[in-house]
């Protein structure tokens, strides 16, 4: 640059010298273009994923080791038969809190020192059917449960007593799809117990739309006092009191047999429920010569009732003891219990 200088040039710095033409002046730096997107973006860092096989066949795989000697470590002595039944403490621990206790815990009167091994069993289940129980055993495999009328009540129970809520879903959905005539009362006195209260509504509506044939089965004479006040609530039970009467004198001798208790102290809580004000003069004087040989009825009961016919209104009667039921014969005096009746 110095030499140019000395010899008069002009300088190339880029920019147009005064003895350059404008069309001599160098080119800007080019700048290469940027490369076009790739379509597939560089991975960040490495992916995971978790796939899910076919359910079915890791279902019946783990169906074969149901109640299969070989490869098990845990043996159960089930039922009044004794039946063995042969597990996996691994797959019970994990799929069942109660069991895991039960496999940890060392037998009842013994220390537990905190490094000892796990109690080896046998372990005896006296109160449980081997149906019941293979049930259960066969829901903790397979997440899946053969159910038929005879068993499922008593896996709804075993299913509430270890603490499977799936299990007792399926118990429930199974025991109302399937419900009977003589299996709604049992059906009923279940859900009350465990507190299903789905199921306790099915059952009601199930009895409230059968009660005269529901009345004659057995499952209605072991209803406990508490559920059959409950039932003997409803407006919509299909049956007409005297019926309802009778049926339930029936049920107070039968539980009256069993407890080994006086008929009026078993039937103290139902017989609140029974409407006797819908009763004609004529029945009325039928009910007070049966109650007279076993006394289920309070004597204020039936007189309450003669008083609601005497001032031909029920005023001094609870006004659900008015009420006709679905099932209800009319009678000439109803129109006069109605309390809007002027």
């Amino acid at each position: 640059m110095e030499l140019q200088a000395l010899l008069g040039l002009p300088l190339q710095t880029g920019l147009p010298g005064p003895g350059l033409p404008r069309s001599s002046r160098l080119p800007p730096a080019s700048v290469p273009p940027p490369p076009p997107p790739s379509r597939r973006q560089p991975m960040a860092g490495p992916c995971a994923a978790r796939l899910q096989g076919e359910a079915a066949a890791f279902t019946s795989a783990l169906r074969t080791l149901v109640n299969n000697p070989q490869f098990s470590d845990v043996t159960f002595v089930v039922g009044r038969e004794q039946r063995r039944v042969f597990a996996h403490r691994c797959v019970l621990a994990c799929r069942c809190q109660a069991f895991r206790g039960m496999l940890c815990r060392a037998p009842a009167g013994t220390e537990d020192p905190p490094n000892s091994d796990p109690p080896q069993g046998p372990f005896v289940l006296g109160n449980v059917q081997p149906e019941v129980f293979l049930a259960v055993i066969e829901f903790l495999y397979t997440n899946s449960v053969t159910l038929n009328s005879h068993i499922a009540l008593e896996v709804l129970t075993s299913s509430v007593e270890y603490g499977l809520q799936d299990l007792c879903e399926l118990c429930v959905k199974f025991i109302k799809d399937t419900l009977s005539v003589e299996q709604v009362c049992e059906a009923l006195q279940a859900a009350v117990t465990y507190r299903q209260a789905d199921l306790q509504q099915h059952c009601l509506a199930f009895i409230e739309d059968c009660t005269a044939a529901v009345v004659q089965t057995r499952g209605f004479h072991e209803l406990s006092d508490v559920v059959l006040a409950r039932v003997l609530r409803s407006d919509r039970l299909t049956v007409d009191e005297p019926d309802l009467v009778q049926a339930v004198r029936e049920w107070a001798h039968v539980s009256s047999a069993v407890l080994e208790r006086p008929v009026p102290e078993v039937a103290s809580l139902p017989v609140q429920e029974l409407r006797l004000p819908l009763l004609a003069p004529s029945e009325l004087v039928t009910l007070e010569s049966h109650n007279q040989r076993d006394l289920l009825i309070p004597v204020e009961s039936i007189a309450a009732a003669w008083r609601a016919h005497a001032l031909r209104k029920g005023s001094g009667v609870p006004s659900r003891l008015c009420q006709p039921r679905r099932g209800t014969r009319p009678r000439d005096h109803h129109r006069l219990l109605d309390p809007n009746t002027k």
